[in-house]
């Protein structure tokens, strides 16, 4: 079993603390069925180029190798992606891979940044990827279209009336003299909102980077997708199958669970790509 990455660091207050969703996307990453997938989806390709030391038509090969790239989009604690990073031989039969997080959250930001290096520098194998940092911004319009080869997303899945502002919550000058600490506090459950609050059927969020994947993701690309029961998973899946535009046939299938509670699958990890 691959060891977990510590986010004793995170500051819980502001970034959302793993829980059993994160450990759940752990858990269906590491498992036999999808790290196969991984490595037939991603071989180690080859590509024949002529040696420098011979003639350009005859001379020996040299060998090199296109690189995944895989997003965490809202990484949080940054527990999962330090997680791919740290184990990248171990779940893609390679090591090759670059990995790449994007959250609203600054703190959240910084923190997976941290666990992240942590994971890395104590992980026992010899077969990390690369982390090319975490930015700050809204789902993937900080990436270049076509690029992500593996899209990893935890969403805000819980049914609110309304989604939380993704702006700072401001104070007038007449209160942030006087109530410097509920301001604090406010703002501290803003970004805590933002991990959670999914508005109509938990979906809204969700729904907005379903209709994004086809600009996304690469021609290879394959996303991993929380939901929970009250987001209607099997309508999500259907309409993944039937809608979603962009070129080839789109599927859409189940692939993790945390189990059966009232005959209902309360987590479900869903795993999205095209043929």
């Amino acid at each position: 079993m691959l060891p977990t990455p510590s986010t004793s660091h995170v500051p819980y207050a502001r970034v959302y603390e793993p829980a059993e969703d994160s450990f759940l996307l752990l858990d269906t990453l590491s498992s036999a069925t999808e790290t196969a997938f991984l490595a037939a989806r991603f071989p180690s390709p080859s590509v024949s180029l002529p040696s420098p030391s011979e003639d350009s038509h005859t001379g020996a090969s040299a060998t090199i190798t296109a690189t995944p790239l895989v997003l965490e989009v809202g990484p949080g604690s940054g527990v999962v992606l330090a997680f791919l990073t740290a184990h990248a031989e171990s779940l893609f039969s390679r090591r090759d891979i670059l990995t790449l997080g994007v959250d609203v959250n600054r703190f959240a930001c910084a923190a997976t940044s941290e666990t992240v290096a942590k994971a890395v520098a104590e992980a026992e194998e010899v077969g990390n990827g690369y982390h090319l940092g975490t930015a700050q911004g809204d789902l993937a319009t900080a990436v270049r279209p076509g690029t992500v080869d593996v899209l990893v997303f935890n969403p805000p899945y819980v049914p609110t009336p309304e989604l939380p502002p993704t702006a700072p919550i401001q104070q007038d000058g007449a209160q942030k003299g006087s109530s410097s600490v509920t301001a604090a506090y406010e703002e501290d459950s803003r970004l805590l909102a933002l991990s959670y609050a999914g508005g109509k059927d938990g979906m809204e969020v969700t729904d907005r980077l379903i209709e994004a994947l086809p600009g996304v993701l690469s021609d290879l690309g394959v996303a991993y997708l929380l939901l929970c029961a009250q987001n209607k998973p099997d309508e999500v899946k259907d309409r993944i199958r039937t809608r979603l535009e962009g070129g080839g046939k789109w599927r859409a299938e189940t692939v993790g669970t945390s189990g059966r509670q009232a005959g209902w699958e309360k987590l479900q990890i869903v795993r999205i790509w095209r043929e």
